[in-house]
């Protein structure tokens, strides 16, 4: 998703897809450890998701945006 998307998301849905694209990444990291995931470009995706999300709940704490 792009940081556009996630903006217009509330705190509440932020924080449920927060669980949900950690739980994707575990589950990556394993199919990787594993020798089943095909493409390794999608847990560096993920993981630029999750920061993402952590900036923009970050910056509504501090109230630099809602």
């Amino acid at each position: 998703m792009k940081a556009s998307e996630f903006k217009n998301l509330t705190d509440q849905e932020l924080t449920l897809k927060f669980e949900e694209t950690k739980k994707k990444l575990f589950e990556l990291r394993f199919q990787l450890e594993m020798g089943q995931l095909k493409n390794t470009a999608t847990i560096k995706q993920v993981k630029k998701d999750i920061a993402r999300i952590k900036t923009i709940l970050r910056e509504r704490e501090l109230g630099i945006r809602r």
